[in-house]
Protein backbone atom coordinates (compact mmCIF):
# COMPACT_ATOMS: atom_id res chain seq x y z
CA UNK A 1 0.00 0.00 0.00
CA UNK A 2 2.96 1.72 0.71
CA UNK A 3 4.08 3.35 -3.11
CA UNK A 4 0.40 3.22 -4.15
CA UNK A 5 -0.73 5.48 -1.16
CA UNK A 6 2.23 7.53 -1.93
CA UNK A 7 1.61 8.15 -5.76
CA UNK A 8 -2.01 8.85 -5.22
CA UNK A 9 -2.00 10.42 -1.71
CA UNK A 10 1.21 13.22 -2.53
CA UNK A 11 0.91 13.36 -6.12
CA UNK A 12 -1.42 16.32 -6.16
CA UNK A 13 0.36 17.96 -3.21
CA UNK A 14 4.35 17.89 -4.79
CA UNK A 15 3.47 18.01 -8.39
CA UNK A 16 4.12 21.81 -7.92
CA UNK A 17 7.56 21.16 -6.10
CA UNK A 18 8.30 18.40 -8.36
CA UNK A 19 8.29 20.88 -11.26
CA UNK A 20 10.62 23.33 -10.18
CA UNK A 21 12.85 20.56 -8.53
CA UNK A 22 13.20 18.42 -11.65
CA UNK A 23 11.84 15.68 -8.78
CA UNK A 24 14.60 15.62 -6.49
CA UNK A 25 12.48 15.84 -3.82
CA UNK A 26 9.13 13.79 -3.67
CA UNK A 27 8.67 12.84 0.30
CA UNK A 28 9.66 9.58 -0.04
CA UNK A 29 7.78 9.29 -3.50
CA UNK A 30 9.98 8.23 -6.39
CA UNK A 31 8.36 8.63 -9.96
CA UNK A 32 9.57 5.04 -10.64
CA UNK A 33 7.53 4.07 -8.08
CA UNK A 34 4.28 5.52 -9.41
CA UNK A 35 4.87 4.24 -12.99
CA UNK A 36 5.41 0.82 -12.01
CA UNK A 37 2.59 0.86 -10.04
CA UNK A 38 0.08 2.05 -12.93
CA UNK A 39 2.58 -0.26 -15.12
CA UNK A 40 1.15 -3.23 -13.31
CA UNK A 41 -2.40 -1.82 -13.01
CA UNK A 42 -2.65 -1.34 -16.91
CA UNK A 43 -0.62 -4.63 -17.51
CA UNK A 44 -3.05 -6.89 -15.23
CA UNK A 45 -5.87 -4.97 -16.75
CA UNK A 46 -4.97 -5.66 -20.56
CA UNK A 47 -4.34 -9.86 -19.11
CA UNK A 48 -7.39 -9.90 -17.85
CA UNK A 49 -9.26 -8.84 -20.36
CA UNK A 50 -7.52 -10.98 -22.86
CA UNK A 51 -8.04 -13.69 -20.89
CA UNK A 52 -11.97 -12.90 -20.73
CA UNK A 53 -11.67 -12.21 -24.85
CA UNK A 54 -9.89 -15.97 -25.41
CA UNK A 55 -12.61 -17.74 -22.85
CA UNK A 56 -15.56 -16.14 -24.95
CA UNK A 57 -14.15 -16.97 -28.01
CA UNK A 58 -13.54 -20.62 -26.69
CA UNK A 59 -16.66 -21.11 -25.60
CA UNK A 60 -18.78 -19.35 -28.51
CA UNK A 61 -16.92 -21.90 -30.56
CA UNK A 62 -17.26 -24.67 -28.66
CA UNK A 63 -21.01 -24.76 -29.98
CA UNK A 64 -22.21 -21.94 -32.15
CA UNK A 65 -23.92 -23.98 -34.32
CA UNK A 66 -26.67 -26.74 -34.30
CA UNK A 67 -27.57 -29.42 -36.93
CA UNK A 68 -30.53 -27.81 -37.40
CA UNK A 69 -28.76 -24.57 -38.34
CA UNK A 70 -26.46 -26.03 -40.52
CA UNK A 71 -29.77 -27.44 -42.40
CA UNK A 72 -31.26 -24.33 -42.78
CA UNK A 73 -28.00 -22.77 -43.93
CA UNK A 74 -27.39 -25.32 -46.53
CA UNK A 75 -31.03 -25.40 -47.45
CA UNK A 76 -30.92 -21.37 -48.20
CA UNK A 77 -27.29 -21.67 -49.91
CA UNK A 78 -29.43 -24.46 -52.47
CA UNK A 79 -32.43 -22.49 -52.73
CA UNK A 80 -34.39 -25.07 -51.77
CA UNK A 81 -35.09 -27.55 -48.54
CA UNK A 82 -32.65 -30.75 -48.34
CA UNK A 83 -34.24 -33.74 -49.10
CA UNK A 84 -33.35 -36.74 -46.96
CA UNK A 85 -34.29 -39.27 -49.70
CA UNK A 86 -31.41 -37.74 -51.87
CA UNK A 87 -28.93 -37.23 -49.27
CA UNK A 88 -29.79 -41.22 -48.50
CA UNK A 89 -28.75 -41.83 -51.90
CA UNK A 90 -25.82 -39.66 -51.93
CA UNK A 91 -24.50 -40.53 -48.57
CA UNK A 92 -23.97 -44.50 -49.97
CA UNK A 93 -23.36 -43.71 -53.85
CA UNK A 94 -19.40 -44.29 -54.53
CA UNK A 95 -19.72 -41.65 -57.10
CA UNK A 96 -17.25 -43.22 -60.04
CA UNK A 97 -14.25 -43.91 -56.86
CA UNK A 98 -13.31 -46.69 -54.53
CA UNK A 99 -15.02 -44.07 -51.52
CA UNK A 100 -18.65 -43.52 -50.29
CA UNK A 101 -19.71 -41.11 -47.34
CA UNK A 102 -20.86 -44.69 -45.38
CA UNK A 103 -17.18 -46.19 -46.03
CA UNK A 104 -16.21 -44.37 -43.13
CA UNK A 105 -19.16 -43.12 -41.17
CA UNK A 106 -21.18 -46.63 -41.72
CA UNK A 107 -24.89 -47.84 -42.86
CA UNK A 108 -26.65 -46.17 -41.29
CA UNK A 109 -24.01 -43.51 -39.73
CA UNK A 110 -25.67 -44.38 -36.28
CA UNK A 111 -22.59 -45.73 -34.44
CA UNK A 112 -18.87 -45.07 -34.80
CA UNK A 113 -17.45 -45.34 -37.65
CA UNK A 114 -13.67 -46.00 -39.28
CA UNK A 115 -11.78 -44.46 -41.69
CA UNK A 116 -11.38 -46.64 -44.45
CA UNK A 117 -7.68 -45.92 -44.46
CA UNK A 118 -6.15 -45.13 -41.36
CA UNK A 119 -8.54 -47.28 -39.52
CA UNK A 120 -8.67 -44.11 -36.63
CA UNK A 121 -12.30 -44.22 -35.16
CA UNK A 122 -15.06 -41.50 -35.77
CA UNK A 123 -18.10 -40.62 -33.37
CA UNK A 124 -21.47 -40.79 -34.94
CA UNK A 125 -22.29 -38.97 -37.58
CA UNK A 126 -26.38 -38.50 -37.03
CA UNK A 127 -26.78 -35.90 -34.21
CA UNK A 128 -29.41 -38.01 -32.51
CA UNK A 129 -26.93 -40.49 -31.58
CA UNK A 130 -23.97 -37.49 -31.29
CA UNK A 131 -25.05 -34.52 -29.89
CA UNK A 132 -21.49 -32.53 -30.88
CA UNK A 133 -22.30 -33.26 -34.43
CA UNK A 134 -22.56 -30.37 -36.57
CA UNK A 135 -22.03 -27.67 -33.66
CA UNK A 136 -18.70 -25.93 -34.88
CA UNK A 137 -19.42 -24.39 -38.17
CA UNK A 138 -15.43 -24.59 -38.91
CA UNK A 139 -15.08 -28.19 -38.13
CA UNK A 140 -18.51 -28.64 -40.29
CA UNK A 141 -17.09 -26.56 -43.30
CA UNK A 142 -13.83 -28.34 -42.86
CA UNK A 143 -14.65 -31.77 -42.87
CA UNK A 144 -17.43 -31.54 -46.00
CA UNK A 145 -14.22 -30.01 -48.01
CA UNK A 146 -11.98 -32.81 -46.89
CA UNK A 147 -14.34 -35.59 -47.38
CA UNK A 148 -16.18 -34.42 -50.70
CA UNK A 149 -13.07 -34.18 -52.08
CA UNK A 150 -12.34 -37.65 -51.22
CA UNK A 151 -15.89 -39.18 -52.15
CA UNK A 152 -16.64 -36.82 -55.07
CA UNK A 153 -12.93 -35.55 -56.11
CA UNK A 154 -14.71 -31.95 -55.51
CA UNK A 155 -16.43 -29.87 -52.80
CA UNK A 156 -20.17 -30.72 -52.30
CA UNK A 157 -22.91 -28.48 -53.79
CA UNK A 158 -25.01 -26.35 -51.21
CA UNK A 159 -27.73 -28.75 -53.13
CA UNK A 160 -25.51 -31.84 -51.83
CA UNK A 161 -24.58 -30.94 -48.58
CA UNK A 162 -28.34 -30.15 -47.65
CA UNK A 163 -29.55 -33.34 -49.07
CA UNK A 164 -26.98 -35.41 -46.55
CA UNK A 165 -27.66 -33.25 -43.65
CA UNK A 166 -31.27 -33.47 -44.37
CA UNK A 167 -30.93 -37.24 -43.92
CA UNK A 168 -28.78 -37.39 -41.41
CA UNK A 169 -30.74 -34.97 -39.19
CA UNK A 170 -33.87 -37.69 -40.36
CA UNK A 171 -31.83 -40.32 -38.37
CA UNK A 172 -33.52 -40.97 -35.08
CA UNK A 173 -32.71 -43.32 -32.30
Amino acid sequence: MGALSCAISERPMNSPFTRRSGGDFNNGCTSDETHKDHSMTSLRTLTLAALCALAATSISHAADTTAAQQLAHWSAQAGSPGNADKGKVFFNARHGGEWSCASCHGTPPTAQGKHASTGKSIAPLAPAFNPKAFTDTAKVDKWFRRNCNDVVSRECTAVEKADVLAYLNALKP
